[in-house]
């Protein structure tokens, strides 16, 4: 008995077509759907076999929930070859199958190859009845049961419908074999329904115009479900957009109306040729689906992690870690990866395996960090979204990072000349504290920034009337870190800005610190648990001497995004010494004592020729109160909160 297809040809470009089963071709309204194996290249996923089945003909549109003759289609071809990706495309439409549904699909068609041997008529209700066909097996002794058992067909009908029987299992298959759709224009795919059982929570709607709702199941992760504008479109809808993308791919002149271009070269009178248009853009001018969850104020990084084919993309939405109903194809991925390339204008491939760079979304500035083979198993994302507001000390001390107490003695400190690094481990806050820190120059200070990725508000700064210049370090065409920092000192008279202190950089900029080079504020922000921490990594690490080292006046120390400490350095003969200013207890962040009781070498430091500490100290206090009265007022923005007395 023939279960599988009848023949296998092998195609120039490497795919496999397949001869339908009479039954497929036949003209009584059944399955029209013609499957097809291929390996796909170019994606950083190998040994990867994808069922794909062109659906444009079918009555079914390739709905494997919804058309049993389709899924019968599905799992005659998964009789003959196993996928590890299945996807059905209907008009411009395309369904992906992956985890649990896929598992389900790939055991059935293992089932099924095998039982026929034994009996016809169980192989036959397994292509349309993959549950039913399973409880009838676990019911069974004898090959049947065992068959099932081997071929994974009991766990993968467990896994997904639990224990299914009878009348239940169709209900059952539609409400859990759930597709992934999209676009065939898009880079992502989403899954249209909810999690099976899951209780909504939360609803909003983001800039862009797509939904956001927040489900809870039975485990602890929430999911964080996506709907897209493109899902409203209709079939007429999808299918232009379909074609638009490919007369975009044609088109000679590009540019930014390219899409729109293309959408009216091929709508009809009824299409919604704006919305489509701005689908378009979005999905290949853009970042697709990413552009929603980049306008999401409530996300701070979304994930994508490798292999990308069995993973989900995840966010962090209010500070809690979130699963999504988006995925990304492996050749989504590749498109993304190239998208990045162009974006970032720097190199990312097996010789350069790893991206760290600054993105510009529709709704703002977006850090990622990309790696690849052989860095890691296949592309992976991580994205931190750019917030829209300029951090100031005022604005962290409303969101209790610090105290407006510390925020007084930060804020004279920098704009007097203050030698500091902000430490702390990863994802710590140390950057935005640092881009708080920058407001406090004077108006009339001119400050040059120091980095590889642009994360320091040196737009922002410019756009509210300061000199702010940006050198950008990297490993392409442009400066070496210690390079840049002799161009900052060359060019003289203002405050230097290090993004991250973490290479030969580090010995250029502390040499000028020593010889006072510099002359103003030098700030910086560096990997440390605490300041002994940093200490080992500047001395030991980036072989600066203990000497140089001494230069630095103040370590302000972040977890979490609250500062821990606030220290001053000492110089002995002996080496350093790290005296602390304000510490975090059960109480929060308080004041040592040191300040009022006279100790304390940095006010001293900070002291004009002509002015004593107790004037540093009134100074400090009048800063304090005056961010208290910021925060107390809601002017925490830069163009209403100035941090001194001027």
């Amino acid at each position: 008995m023939n279960l599988g297809l009848t023949e296998r040809m092998a195609g120039d470009d490497g795919e496999t077509p397949l001869r339908r089963l009479p039954w497929i071709d036949g003209d009584d309204g059944g399955c029209r759907c013609d499957p097809t194996f291929r390996e796909p290249v170019g994606t950083g996923v190998e040994n990867r076999v994808v069922l794909d089945v062109d659906a444009d003909g079918c009555p079914g549109r390739g709905d494997l929930a919804a058309s049993p003759d389709c899924l019968a289609t599905v799992v005659a071809a998964l009789t003959d070859r196993d996928a590890g990706v299945i996807r059905t495309r209907h008009r411009g439409r395309e369904r992906s199958y992956a985890d649990c549904a896929a598992e389900l699909l790939i055991a059935a068609g293992r089932f099924r190859e095998r039982i026929g041997f034994h009996e016809e008529r169980l192989a036959d209700r397994v292509a349309s009845d993959p549950l039913g066909a399973a409880s009838e097996a676990a019911g069974r002794a004898g090959p049947a049961r065992r068959i099932a058992t081997e071929t994974g067909l009991l766990s993968a009908a467990e896994d997904l419908a639990g224990d299914a029987d009878g009348a239940e299992s169709d209900r059952d298959l539609r409400e859990r074999l759930r597709a992934h759709v999209g676009p065939t224009a898009a880079t992502a795919r989403v899954a249209a329904a909810p999690p099976p059982g899951a209780t909504l929570i939360d609803r909003w709607t983001v800039l862009t115009g797509a939904t956001v709702r927040l489900y809870e199941g039975d485990d602890s992760l929430r999911t964080y479900h996506l709907t897209p504008p493109s899902a409203d479109l209709d079939v007429e809808s999808v299918a232009t957009l379909a074609a638009a993308r490919d007369r975009l791919l044609d088109d000679p002149r590009g540019g930014d109306r390219a899409p729109g271009r293309a959408v009216r070269a091929v709508a009809n009178d009824d299409d919604p040729v704006a919305d489509l248009t701005e689908v378009l853009r979005r999905h290949t001018h853009g970042y697709g689906a990413f552009e929603h969850v980049f306008a999401d104020d409530r996300v701070s990084d979304a994930t994508v992690t490798a292999p990308v084919a069995e993973n989900p993309l995840r966010v962090v939405l209010d500070g809690e870690r979130c699963r999504t109903n988006v995925r990304l194809p492996p050749e989504g991925a590749a498109t993304l990866a190239s998208r990045l390339r162009r974006e970032s204008g720097r190199a990312f491939s097996r010789a350069t395996p790893t991206l760290d760079a600054t993105i510009e979304s529709e709704t703002g500035r977006v850090r990622v960090a990309a790696a690849t083979a052989p860095a890691s198993d296949g592309l992976s994302f991580t994205f931190r979204r750019g917030d829209p507001e300029a951090w100031t000390l005022a604005r962290l001390v409303s969101v209790d990072t610090l105290t407006p107490a510390a925020a007084g003695l930060l804020s004279v400190a920098v704009e007097r000349g203050v030698t500091g690094l902000v430490a702390g481990g990863r994802a710590a806050g140390k950057t935005t504290a640092l881009g708080a820190l920058l407001w406090e120059l004077g108006a009339e200070t001119r400050t040059i920034v120091i980095e590889d990725t642009p994360e320091l508000p040196v737009d922002a700064l410019a756009d509210a009337g300061r000199d702010a210049q940006r050198l950008r370090v990297g490993d392409g065409a442009e400066l070496a870190p210690a390079d840049a920092v002799r161009t900052a000192l060359r060019m003289g008279g203002g405050a230097i800005s290090v993004g991250e202190v973490r290479g030969e950089e580090a010995r250029a900029l502390y040499e000028a610190m020593r010889v006072g080079a510099a002359g103003e504020t030098v700030l910086g922000t560096i990997h440390g648990e605490d300041p002994a921490a940093v200490e080992e990594r500047v001395v030991t690490d980036l072989g600066v001497t203990r000497s140089s080292f001494a230069a630095t006046d103040l370590i302000a120390v972040l977890d979490d995004h609250r500062v821990e400490s606030i220290v001053e350095v000492g110089d002995h003969d002996e080496g350093v010494s790290f005296d602390p200013l304000f510490e975090r207890t059960e109480r929060g962040l308080v004041a040592t004592g040191r300040i009022d009781r006279g100790e304390s070498r940095l006010i001293e430091d900070l002291a004009a020729s002509d002015e004593s500490y107790a004037a540093v100290r009134e100074a400090v206090d009048r800063r304090s109160d005056r961010v208290r009265e910021a925060v107390r007022t809601g002017r925490i923005a830069p163009t209403r909160y100035a941090g001194g007395d001027r």
